[in-house]
């Protein structure tokens, strides 16, 4: 018996025990009957939790009275006598938290008037002036 011969018997014969274990004994409307059951029992909700809030004032306060004192702590750990006690940062201001876009620049503070290069290479200010 050729294979195509063997195809043509073997086939049907398959296709009628396939429908009759999925059709007339229920194993398909079983199958679908459990899908449905697992489909409805897993449901996702969502919860919307509220957006947390900043720190409270007195947060804050506490916060800066630590900084504080950590900073004085410190200063006690390098020690007074250290740098023949001068104090390095003495009349220095932190710098400026200001707020940048995205791409800009950082140019320093604001109010820092810079260094003042118009001497730095001769006579070319008195130049530059003339070109204009």
């Amino acid at each position: 018996m050729k294979k195509a011969e063997l195809k043509k018997v073997i086939k049907p014969l398959v296709k009628e025990c396939i429908h009759e274990v999925l059709l007339e004994e229920g194993l398909l409307s079983n199958v679908v009957a459990e899908v449905a059951k697992g489909l409805q029992g897993n449901t996702i909700v969502e919860t919307q939790r509220p957006h947390p809030t900043g720190p409270s004032k007195e947060q804050m306060q506490q916060s800066n009275r630590q900084m504080n004192e950590y900073k004085q702590n410190l200063m006690k750990t390098i020690g007074e006598e250290a740098y023949n006690g001068v104090n390095l940062f003495e009349g220095t201001e932190p710098l400026a938290n200001t707020k940048r876009a995205k791409g800009d620049a950082d140019l320093g503070n604001p109010r820092d008037a810079g260094v003042d290069i118009s001497s730095l290479v001769g006579n070319s200010s008195a130049i530059w002036r003339a070109l204009k």
